[in-house]
């Protein structure tokens, strides 16, 4: 099975290549996670896999609480059912906070200003609704807590990671948080053993083929943990043995042949950042185009056929959206005309017309 094949499933199992008519918050559900550290990124990730999807809507089923923004693994801000915040927080949150102690003493954040703030930032959302990030960080600096620097951003994250507080929907262009019970009142409680054998379900049957190191790094648990929650649901699944690793998928995964086309994904995108190995979807010869310097910021992907073949852009103005494209090797003139008409999808999840530059 070669990488492009690899890819093509990828797409079908991510209904990326054949979108349904799932509402925004079915296709987080489906996926169990997705990142969404930008989140002008995430939303059109929705979209992708979302075609009756606008960015109204996937904004309001936002703010209504159909989908959450929190930090479930790997410190990183994801898009997560409501219902299963907590449990996926609470699966990796020791870990993450483990990792960030020496961060934590640098930034001079001791369990005595982290509790202070705690309690400041409860009694402040507490049946109040969302707040900005910056009406609470005015709050901690009014009772004497530095927030400088990155210490309001650790405080914060911390917190998260205590499942006491999550994302909110945007006030404008800034960031609101409130406290996760209230958000979410009815949490799904599950014992650390069930949780692991969930979450592998989830990700390995919206994200597959792919290996148990792809999961343990996705969900940031150790490589036994991960073993542990494929061995509750392998029975489940298939397994392909590809050069020497065993992959794992759903065995009711579409036909790869329906994947052949043209897609235009966003940044950080499942079908990129999803796995610990890409190789299967980008030649490592193109690894800087997509994430220039190693930096962490992944520009949006062209993806042909299952596999990354080039990047594009994006400038909004008041009626337009203008697309320009990067082929790493070139397009040709059908793969250009499909492109098109992916953007087009695009400008219409946005609800304006699309611009092209070349």
């Amino acid at each position: 099975m070669s990488g492009s094949v690899i890819g093509r499933l990828r797409l079908m199992s991510q209904g990326v290549a054949r979108p349904n008519s799932a509402a925004p918050e079915d296709v987080v559900a489906w996926m169990g996670a997705m990142q969404a550290q930008d989140y002008h990124q995430c939303v059109w990730a929705l979209g992708a896999r979302s075609p009756s999807s606008t960015l109204t809507g996937v904004e309001q089923a936002i703010a209504d609480g159909k989908i959450l923004r929190t930090w479930p693994m790997r410190g990183t801000i994801h898009l997560v059912p409501p219902e299963d915040a907590k449990w996926m927080v609470q699966l990796s949150a020791a870990r993450m906070i483990a990792k960030d102690k020496r961060r934590l003493e640098q930034l001079e954040l001791d369990d005595t200003i982290l509790g202070r703030s705690k309690a400041l930032i409860y009694d402040m959302l507490a049946g109040q609704g969302p707040r900005t990030r910056s009406d609470i960080l005015a709050t901690l600096e009014a009772a004497g807590i530095r927030t400088d620097g990155a210490r309001g951003y650790h405080i914060l994250w911390h917190m998260a990671h205590g499942a006491v507080i999550c994302l909110g929907p945007l006030a404008g262009k800034e960031q609101t948080f409130v406290l996760l019970d209230e958000w979410v009142p009815r949490s799904r409680e599950l014992t650390r053993e069930e949780a692991l054998v969930e979450l592998a379900k989830r990700y390995f049957i919206s994200h597959g083929p792919a290996t148990v190191q792809d999961f343990a790094w996705w969900a940031g648990l150790t490589l036994t943990e991960a073993r542990q929650g494929l061995s509750g649901t392998s029975a489940a699944l298939a397994k392909k043995r590809i050069d020497g690793m065993d992959y794992w998928l759903s065995p009711h995964t579409p036909d790869e042949k329906d994947a052949f086309g043209v897609y235009i994904l966003p940044g950080f995108d499942e079908f990129f950042l999803g796995y610990t190995d890409r190789s299967a979807v980008l030649e490592a010869q193109h690894a800087a185009k997509v994430c220039p310097g190693g930096n962490g910021v992944f520009y949006p992907m062209i993806v042909v056929d299952g596999q990354i073949v080039g990047t594009w852009k994006r400038a909004i103005k008041k009626q337009t959206v203008t697309i320009t494209r990067e082929a790493f090797d070139g397009l040709t003139t059908a793969q250009v005309e499909a492109f098109e008409q992916a953007a087009q999808r695009y400008a219409a999840f946005l609800g304006l017309r699309a611009v092209f530059e070349s």
